[in-house]
């Protein structure tokens, strides 16, 4: 036996690589069937991997991490070419795996890029500094009392060019303030600031990809320099001429409404009526989009087919739809241009220019190809955008309209019959309330991983709204300005008027009927990619097959109700904290209602009730200096210490009260003699760590850096 054990091992290590490449040829035949069953269709899937690509880098913390990612992609791809290298009835399998890796690759390497390129550090401190700049961006915000620039700006002490971000109260006099124009100024800059919270909006990481470093207000005068040429604000002259001239024509919220259909221009609309709009399900009427972008399109390309067609001489010799679609075409770049050119409008052109394309050339005007075509242009220009609500909204969307629409009951439903024009209409607004409750099935994920909130009764808000924006307000804006050309638009204006103020009524009806707004605590990275993989799985496989994304759609539903709510949150200042019971109440130590903190902390605690100071929780005994707190997590009690505010108090007594407490929060710096049991929050570990949220029954800390890594837009202080 010993003398025949190493033969053994031989016929042993011999049999391994047979073994594992007859497991390699079942999986790899296993595979292919399940591809060629399920016609699958490679083009969608290789911009969902460009984009898991670019997700991955987001989510990954080191350039070390990235490059081994890059690397195994490149692998993956390398292995699938020299496994099934001549094996025509591996063709197919290989080919995908080789392409999807690349593309992974491809996405990594696209927006680890874009970050090297245009992210610009953040400066160290805030600090008042004197600034001599050029103006790139101006944006009117009369709502909120200012006008912001954006500023390529030279510190006049140091020398440092910089790209800023400054608002200026609307009482200055900012007519020579347009783009182009020179300008020098004092300033009260600050860094662009990181999540307040986990999972609040991550300020920081945007201003990055801008290239911002630093936000601020102006102190004193401006003085203009040198004024702006003529070239170089042409649009957006235009843009604010077109939204003043239509605040002029039409008074009050539905004039600024009207100007933001028209232009752009949201700086106008009161909070109360976006606060309306966003509970009712409706704040992607606001946003210029897709929806806007197709209606100006759709109606160059309506009226120009039916107008060239009462000409006969050039319908019989000319491809009207070819004529339309560079009519169409020419309306949607002027429109995108005119009002501003952000990156969702270009989104939207990008993807109307393709469906003009495919009408122009006879093909399906709607399919996922054309969708995802249109995503890895985007993505391509703005790798950024993907971890955006407005990229994730606008494309899923479109991703549920036309997978609803590509269906076989849908079709059969929709086919033309002889029928009465009752029986016709009733089918199809069914079918639009269909849709909309696919469309907003479809966003609620993402709408509650931004937002932490939804609209539960959005879909029949917009069953109404789209239609009344798409048919009567927008065209009738189109014909007001088109009337106030012969000074004759008067009685048009009044008509857009009604229609607006019929959909503000429906947003603030909406909003203020019980249980309209939903909210939840913050969902976790792993609950949305699950939501994310199933509807992706839904939309874009074909058959029975698209049947199995029903399954991480409902593991994220259960992942999603059975997500614990934090039992504390702290600011990342230190300046604020929330706490909740056991029956689900918050408790905040200070904040005005409506205040930034305390905001975010009642939309990240999922709290749908008014919240209390902490000087009125149950368990709670507050000094002028400190409030200890008692709290029940878990199996044991909780003692939390809270500063109330930066008086100095006597180290051994300080030191005393955070022995005997589990959990010390303070705005401050604590000396080192304060040791409580399990966790000290002070100035120094939230300078390191940011914000926090605290699940005593797992004993378990989330923070803002632990989702951070070593990005450039995240700068903790280093001990």
């Amino acid at each position: 036996m010993p003398f025949g054990e190493p033969d053994g091992i031989a016929d042993v290590a011999v049999q391994r690589p047979w073994r594992m490449r007859a497991v390699l040829s079942r999986t790899g035949e296993i595979a292919e069937r399940f591809l060629t069953a399920s016609s699958f269709d490679r083009g969608p899937w290789i911009t969902v991997a460009f984009a898991a690509g670019i997700g991955a880098w987001f989510l990954l913390d080191n350039q070390w991490q990235w490059s081994a990612a890059i690397g195994a992609a490149m692998l993956l791809a390398l292995a699938a070419i020299a496994v099934w290298r001549g094996r025509d009835d591996r063709a197919a399998l290989r080919l995908a795996v080789t392409v999807i890796s690349f593309a992974f690759a491809i996405g990594m390497a696209v927006v680890w890029s874009k970050s090297e390129l245009v992210g610009a550090p953040a400066i160290e401190r805030p600090a008042v500094v004197n600034l001599d700049a050029r103006i790139l961006e101006r944006e009117e915000q009369p709502a909120e009392g200012r006008v912001r620039l954006t500023l390529a700006a030279r510190d006049a002490e140091a020398g440092q060019p910089i790209k800023v971000r400054v608002n200026v109260p609307t009482e200055k006099d900012f007519a020579l303030l347009e783009e182009g124009a020179r300008v020098r100024m004092k300033a009260r800059l600050m860094p662009p600031s990181a999540p307040i919270l986990p999972g609040a909006y991550d300020f920081a990481r945007a201003a990055w990809f801008k290239g911002l470093a630093a936000t601020g207000s102006l102190i004193g005068e401006i003085e203009v320099v040198e004024k702006a040429g003529s070239r170089n604000s042409m649009i957006a002259r235009a843009q604010r001429f077109l939204s003043a001239h239509v605040r002029s024509r039409l008074d009050g919220a539905p004039g600024t409404i009207a100007a933001a259909f028209a232009s752009g221009d949201r700086g106008g609309i009161s909070t109360a009526d976006e606060d309306a709009m966003r509970d009712a399900g409706l704040t992607h009427l606001l946003s210029i989009s897709g929806l806007h972008v197709s209606a100006v399109i759709a109606a160059a390309y309506f009226l120009a087919i039916k107008l060239l067609a009462l000409w006969p001489w050039f319908a019989l010799r000319v491809r009207l739809p070819l004529v339309a679609a560079g009519v169409g075409a020419g309306a949607g770049i002027a429109y995108t241009l005119l009002t501003g050119a952000e990156v969702p409008t270009v989104r939207s052109c990008i993807g109307a220019m393709l469906v003009l394309g495919a009408l122009a050339l006879g093909r399906e005007p709607l399919s996922m190809r054309m969708v995802a075509v249109a995503a890895a242009a985007v993505l391509f220009a703005w790798p950024e955008a993907l971890v955006g609500p407005s990229f994730q909204m606008s494309f899923s969307a479109v991703i549920a309209i036309i997978a609803l629409h590509n269906c076989a009951p849908v079709r059969a439903f929709l086919a033309p019959r002889e029928e009465s024009r009752a029986r016709w209409l009733a089918r199809r607004t069914l079918m639009l309330f269909v849709t909309g409750l696919v469309i907003e099935i479809a966003l609620t994920p993402v709408v509650l991983f931004h937002f932490h909130r939804a609209g539960l009764y959005g879909a029949f808000a917009n069953v109404l709204a789209i239609p009344l924006v798409t048919f009567v307000s927008m065209p009738l804006i189109a014909i007001a300005l088109l009337f106030d050309l012969l000074g004759a638009g008067a009685p048009f204006w009044r008509l857009v008027g009604l229609s607006l103020d019929l959909l503000l009524s429906l947003a603030h009806f909406t909003a203020s009927q019980p249980g309209a707004v939903k909210l939840v605590p913050h969902m976790g990275l792993g609950i949305i990619a699950l939501f994310v993989a199933g509807g992706l799985w839904l939309a874009l496989w074909r058959g029975k097959t698209r049947l199995w994304g029903l399954v991480p759609a409902a593991l994220g539903a259960m992942a999603l109700a059975l997500s614990p709510v934090p039992d504390m949150l702290v600011t990342r200042d230190g300046g604020n904290l929330g706490l909740v019971d056991e029956r689900g109440h918050l408790f905040v130590l200070r904040g005005a209602p409506g205040s930034y903190a305390r905001t975010n902390i009642v939309e990240l605690a999922g709290s749908e009730i008014e919240p209390l100071r902490i000087q009125s929780y149950e368990g709670a005994n507050c000094s002028a200096d400190f409030c200890t707190i008692q709290l029940t997590g878990g199996s044991r009690d909780w003692v939390v210490l809270a500063a109330l505010n930066k008086q100095r108090i006597d180290e051994r007594q300080l030191a005393a009260a955070c022995e005997l407490s589990d959990i010390v929060v303070a705005d401050r710096w604590l000396p080192r003699s304060c040791m409580p049991r399990w966790l000290k929050i002070d100035r120094r570990y939230l300078e390191r760590n940011g914000g926090v949220a605290l699940y005593l029954e797992e004993e378990r800390v989330r923070s803002v850096a632990s989702s951070q890594g070593e990005h450039g837009w995240w700068q903790p202080t280093k001990d």
